[in-house]
């Protein structure tokens, strides 16, 4: 049986691997810490019943409630192509290489996303993957594939290929 103490360790250990991944799956620093936050209260409820392995677990907890803050949204704010405040050159070219990679994932759907960002980056198998997401592992491969061809056609995708991100 789990208890406290082993949720605060996984908090611990995971927490900043489970940020990086909620903030790929929603693009915004702020709104990935409320995610992650409302996962972890959400897996929290549930932690006696997870099992040894609760990576799974909350990757779909994440997932899941990502898609339905993403449905309930208010869409009627369009964001300015060009913002007020020009930001400073990047000097060391990572942070654009990240922003490239990030701007490539923005232009995906969200399952594709979501795919994408659980595949390659929190590297778990097409079975998991497919748990996570309440689908089939068909489907993960279909979506990652579509997501993969809509990359390879992307000049903005192709770039930040070529500069090493």
């Amino acid at each position: 049986m789990r208890d406290r103490a082993d949720f605060e360790r996984y908090v611990e250990q995971r927490s900043a691997r489970l940020l990086q991944t909620a903030y790929l799956l929603c693009r915004d620093w702020g709104t990935a810490e409320d995610l992650l936050q409302t996962a972890l209260a959400k897996a929290w409820m549930a932690w006696r019943r997870v099992g040894d392995n609760p990576d799974p677990y909350v990757y779909r907890i994440l997932a899941n409630t990502h898609a339905s803050w993403w449905r309930r949204r208010w869409r009627g704010e369009v964001p300015s192509e060009i913002l007020p405040d020009v930001a400073g050159q990047d000097e060391t070219g990572e942070l654009g290489a990240r922003e490239a990679v990030r701007q490539v994932l923005t232009g995906l759907p969200d399952k594709q996303r979501a795919v994408i960002v659980l595949r390659y980056f929190a590297d778990l198998p097409d079975p998991q993957i497919a748990e996570i997401l309440g689908c089939s592992a068909a489907t993960v491969r279909s979506q990652a594939s579509r997501a993969l061809a809509k990359l390879r056609v992307d000049p903005a995708a192709i770039a930040a290929i070529t500069t090493g991100s």
